[in-house]
């Protein structure tokens, strides 16, 4: 039996090595997330330092701001769509390459290239590809006698382009996910339903995917709170143009707070995004626990 010093000192040690990783973890997250909080509910003078109590008055005044309204419905609009279309894809993709293939190796490796290269290098590709004059996709459109798509520079289709760049960047995460998922399922589990008598779409529906629903679910949270916070590629691509057809809440937040010094404005703003993101969260997370079934 061991003693209760032993039992002591084994939980000191382990509470020494562990505070110190414990409270640079509080100080990068939790703080911030406190100081952003009690910033939403105040003016703050960023020159002066000085802080007035504002209440709601932030919140109400960006729920009235159009531009606020937009960002947000655009930011909902791009990570759902990014989101599942990713996870779809993704599945379909594992789906397809399931199993040991001559050269299978090779195609993984190419499969995760587009995910290891930074987001900005991304969009350097892609805005060239999109350019109106010069970019490829145009020159092929006109090669198969369509005409050319202000890809970038119209409205209807600048929110679409973005989704197709995080499609192509971010797809092969999904597909790696649902393969690593495939691969820890019995390989006898899919022959009883065979030698059962189950056609390839019976297996499916009631075989593989009951068994990757933790995965997908886990997937689309993961991409969820990715997708939700976009700013880079908007940045890079757009600035949120043209007009606000491409405004997302992040970019919102980075000029209240970084171009007009609004900070009580941005803190609300980004307060409301971190309870979608929640919320959202809690959504996924029901799911996978079971608890979201009637």
């Amino acid at each position: 039996m061991r003693s209760p010093g032993l039992v002591k000192g084994k939980a000191l040690f382990f509470w020494c090595i562990f505070a110190p990783a414990l409270a640079v973890m509080l100080w990068l997250t939790v703080y911030p997330m406190i100081t952003v909080l009690l910033t939403s509910f105040q003016h703050y003078n960023y020159i002066s330092g000085a802080r007035r109590w504002a209440g709601l008055e932030n919140y109400i005044d960006i729920l009235r701001d159009d531009l606020f309204l937009d960002s947000f419905r655009n930011t909902v609009v791009y990570s759902l769509s990014a989101t599942f279309i990713e996870v779809a894809l993704g599945t379909a993709l594992a789906l397809l390459f399931y199993g040991n293939f001559r050269g299978k190796s090779l195609f993984m490796i190419l499969a995760i290239m587009p995910m290891m290269l930074s987001t900005m290098v991304v969009s350097s590709v892609w805005k060239t590809l999109y350019h109106y004059d010069i970019g490829l996709l145009n020159h092929l459109l006109q090669a198969l006698g369509l005409g050319r798509i202000g890809w970038l520079i119209d409205p209807n289709s600048a929110l679409f382009s973005l989704i197709l760049v995080d499609l192509w960047q971010w797809t092969p995460f999904a597909f790696i996910v649902v393969q690593a998922g495939l691969a820890s399922v019995p390989q006898e589990i899919f022959e009883a339903a065979v030698v059962d008598g189950a056609t390839y779409r019976q297996t499916l529906f009631r075989v593989t995917f009951p068994m990757l629903k933790d995965q997908i679910l886990l997937l689309c949270l993961l991409r969820t709170i990715d997708t939700f916070k976009i700013f880079a590629k908007v940045f890079a691509l757009t600035r949120g143009g043209p007009g606000n057809s491409t405004e997302t809440t992040s970019l919102f937040i980075y000029r209240e707070a970084f171009q007009y010094f609004k900070l009580g404005r941005s803190s609300a703003a980004s307060a409301m995004a971190l309870l979608a993101v929640v919320l959202l969260s809690i959504f996924y997370l029901r799911k996978m626990l079971g608890k979201g079934e009637a």
